[in-house]
């Protein structure tokens, strides 16, 4: 449909909640009330009628990203793209009516609006409007779908001793050097992919070319890094590069689907930088696959035999194939945190280094809100590098009576860390925070001797 226009709904002919008239008798007026949408609000937020009376709804999007109007009898307006208007024939009404924004993420930030109504029947019984809203959620949009009750927890399925599904490709944590030039150009497509992101588990996710972490990018210190970034997804999306220093106004605004926008930036500071989604909420958007990373070597950067990088962040498990849950990303329940976008991957394909083999490990924490404190079981760092300073070693070398166990980091912050060896073995990785490793945020780092090999 198109999206601009104004959908008259018949509630008891569309199947949804308790119809709006709630036995009301037609007073025979007609009521129209304009309403703006704008900042994550509806204006006025609450709209009062007569018992009877036949509401009308004319709702004017004067915000610069795409809304909606639900209301839990049915009625809705479609999508509403910026500088649109759209009527919502709400019918004779005799009950108070909920209403909300139904873009994921939108009624969350306080996207709602009242329909009160004088001398009617009040708000329908908990059931009809659970009913309605679950239901008229399904009829606007498809986002809202995945968080029905007609489908199964994701978490409910979640086993961390079981294998990855069939198929599963892990992906590959090794980092590549930065490539040759100061000008690195670079497309993003948002694209909507749905991935398991757990043994057994599968999410609907938003990502930055297909994947959730997106790419790691790289370069040096005065590089400049051209990204297009492209919309291929079905609601409003944005990018946010902590790697460069800019306002923020132009380049990181909300584009449409189908829209492109050009992000141009210069880095003058290494370190590992977090990119994300910035579109509000910027929660939902980050947890559900929307961040990546990009490394701005420090000068001097010595090499080493062998270089991984590792995002950790969070999953809020909605229904099996649907999007993050909100209400627990609002609450800071995730139920899972994991390295690179899967709970298991490392432990089943693990990170491979030979006796005293010199390894460097990149680390960011993505969040949206949970710390990291990364360590490696049975190692020690001597390098440690964090938010582009040294705290340990560095351009002396590594300290020889000095070591560090953790990389701590609050979200969005990284560094990295650098140790050898000394034996043959499995030495896991974790987050020491150990509520977090219990539930995703590990991995093993397999340790051949070179003298056994053949």
């Amino acid at each position: 449909y198109d999206p601009t226009c104004g959908v008259a709904a018949d509630p008891a002919a569309g199947g949804f909640g308790a119809p709006s008239a709630a036995g009301a008798e037609a007073t025979g007026r007609v009521v129209e009330v304009e309403v703006e949408a704008q900042d994550m609000r509806f204006e006025p937020a609450s709209v009062e009628v007569d018992a009877g009376d036949e509401l009308v709804l004319v709702v004017t999007n004067v915000d610069s990203t795409v809304h909606d109007l639900v209301l839990d009898s049915g009625a809705a307006s479609g999508r509403i793209a910026p500088g649109a208007t759209a009527r919502v024939e709400v019918g004779v009404v005799g009950r108070s009516l909920d209403g909300w924004c139904s873009v994921a993420g939108h009624r969350q930030m306080g996207m709602v609006l009242d329909v009160v109504v004088r001398g009617g029947a009040g708000q329908a019984t908990a059931e009809q409007a659970t009913a309605g809203q679950a239901t008229a959620g399904q009829a606007t949009d498809e986002h809202e779908t995945a968080q029905g009750e007609d489908r199964p927890g994701a978490e409910s399925a979640m086993d961390l001793r079981a294998d990855p599904g069939e198929g599963f490709v892990p992906r590959d944590p090794v980092l590549d050097p930065a490539p040759t030039g100061t000008v690195h150009r670079v497309t993003l497509e948002v694209e909507e992919v749905e991935r398991e992101v757990a043994p057994g588990v599968t999410q609907s996710l938003w990502t930055f070319g297909g994947s959730a972490p997106g790419p790691t990018l790289r370069g040096s210190v005065g590089d400049t890094f051209e990204i297009t970034l492209v919309n291929d997804g079905s609601l409003g999306h944005s990018i946010d590069f902590h790697a460069g220093a800019l306002a923020p106004d132009e380049p990181m605004r909300t584009i449409e689907p189908g829209e492109s926008l050009t992000y141009r930036f210069t880095a003058t500071r290494a370190g590992i930088w977090m990119y994300h989604c910035s579109t509000m909420p910027m929660s939902l958007h980050i947890a559900n696959g929307m961040f990546g990373a990009v490394i701005i070597d420090p000068p001097d950067l010595p090499e080493v035999d062998r270089e991984y990088v590792l995002v950790q962040h969070e999953l809020y498990l909605g229904p099996q194939g649907g999007i993050a849950d909100t209400a627990k990303i609002a609450a800071e329940a995730p139920d899972a945190v994991v390295f690179n976008g899967h709970a298991t991957q490392y432990v089943h394909e693990p990170l491979a280094v030979e006796v005293d083999e010199r390894v460097r490990i990149w680390v960011l924490d993505a969040g949206p809100s949970r710390p990291s404190s990364f360590h490696v079981v049975g190692g020690q760092f001597d390098t440690v590098y964090l938010e582009g300073a040294y705290t340990l070693g560095g351009a002396d070398g590594p300290a020889r009576d000095a070591g560090a166990q953790v990389l701590g980091l609050h979200p969005a912050q990284g560094g990295f860390v650098e140790l050898a060896l000394p034996e043959a073995g499995t030495y896991p990785f974790v987050s020491h925070a150990m509520v977090d490793a219990e539930r995703g945020a590990a991995g093993h780092i397999l340790v051949a001797d070179a003298s056994d090999e053949g």
